[in-house]
């Protein structure tokens, strides 16, 4: 099939842009299970140790504005000062030992939450600059397999060091990630153009920019919204796992973790030939194949039947990241340097909010339908 995999890990700014990113993955996934299992464990309460996650994902609805502070300068030092900003942000959880301080760990995490947005634009606003397009599929189907493959392997590390170390060695490690993130970009080589002058215009102006570049583009217009629906279907799905493993298969909760993980591994295989896929069919093409294998396999999770629910997993894995490397293929392909940022960022929130609406909408429809 031709795996571009080899030559894009030939590339010297690709492995340290891909060492940033991954580094910085592996402790937001660490903190990301973490965060709530500290709430729960500190308040005992079900709501706030929930509520972690939604401080994180809530700046995501402000995308299009945090976006534009990617347009405003140069993203290889935003990225490194972001990083390194964290890394300090993170500190003060190191005070939070009671109930009654767990609201320094909301405000830490809805920072978080902010900086997470503002990095992804800079990212991909940088991947324009730092990698050849040729490449760029692969780097973002790489991306991809690096990604889930911490979500992985993530959790259950900053599990194991919360039991044994407590919340702080976790907030330890989440700040060193950050610190050599900042490292990986510092050592990035490439020409970016000075500072861009803000002009005249309010923010609310410029931001409006990006999502009418976006809103008008003939290619970006379909994928985006076809992934949007995709993941906030996506969302419906991952509401109905315990339903699925409990009346479905009659198994305990904890089995859902096993259907995660072979989700996990469906995303994994298909970033790796992501770029070989785009070389050989249009963004449309690739996507629309990736709705179709996730349909398919939601579909086959109604079948009371371990191999082929296992199966369908595999699918939906494999169907879901066929859209978001597509969509963002497109959009660091088709998008001016200077609206990259808001453009990406906008890109980023029509792609997840949906997600997290929908798994709330999940929830209510399951307490009226059958799973099935």
């Amino acid at each position: 099939m031709g795996w571009g995999g080899g030559r894009v890990l030939r590339h010297r700014n690709v492995v340290l842009y891909l060492s940033g990113v991954v580094v910085s993955g592996f402790g937001s996934s660490v903190m990301a299970l973490v965060a709530g299992v500290w709430a729960k464990s500190l308040t005992g309460s079900d709501s706030l140790a929930a509520l972690t996650t939604f401080c994180v994902w809530a700046p995501m609805l402000l995308g299009p504005l945090i976006g534009t502070l990617a347009d405003l300068g140069r993203r290889r030092p935003l990225l490194i000062w972001t990083n390194l900003g964290m890394a300090a942000v993170l500190l003060p959880l190191l005070a939070v030992r009671s109930g009654d301080r767990i609201w320094i760990l909301f405000a830490v995490l809805t920072v978080y939450g902010v900086s997470t947005v503002l990095l992804d634009a800079a990212e991909a606003a940088l991947v324009a600059t730092a990698v050849p397009e040729q490449l760029r599929g692969d780097f973002n189907g790489l991306r991809m397999t690096a990604n889930e493959g911490m979500k992985l392997v993530a959790p259950l590390l900053g599990a194991l060091l919360f039991v044994r170390f407590g919340g702080p060695a976790v907030v330890l490690l989440d700040a060193a990630t950050f610190v050599l993130a900042a490292l990986a970009f510092a050592l990035v080589r490439v020409s970016e153009p000075s500072a861009r002058p803000a002009g005249t215009r309010r923010r609310g102006a410029r931001t409006a920019e990006g999502i009418r570049f976006l809103r008008r583009h003939p290619v970006l217009w379909r994928l985006v919204p076809a992934g949007a629906v995709t993941m906030g279907m996506a969302g419906v799905n991952g509401a109905s796992v315990y339903a699925v493993v409990d009346a479905g298969l009659h198994r305990p909760p904890a089995y859902a973790g096993v259907l995660y993980a072979v989700q996990g591994i469906g995303s994994v295989v298909v970033g790796l030939f992501a770029g070989a896929l785009l070389r050989r069919m249009p963004e449309r093409v690739f996507a629309a194949a990736g709705i179709m294998l996730f349909a398919v396999g939601v579909a086959l999770r109604v079948v009371p039947s371990l191999p082929v629910v296992l199966f369908a997993g595999v699918l939906i894995g494999a169907g879901l990241p066929c859209v978001l490397i597509a969509a963002m293929t497109a959009v660091q392909r088709e998008t001016p340097d200077d609206l990259l940022g808001r453009v990406a960022a906008t890109a980023n929130t029509l792609l997840f909010a949906p997600n997290a609406v929908a798994l709330a909408a999940g929830a209510g429809l399951l307490a009226l339908v059958d799973h099935r």
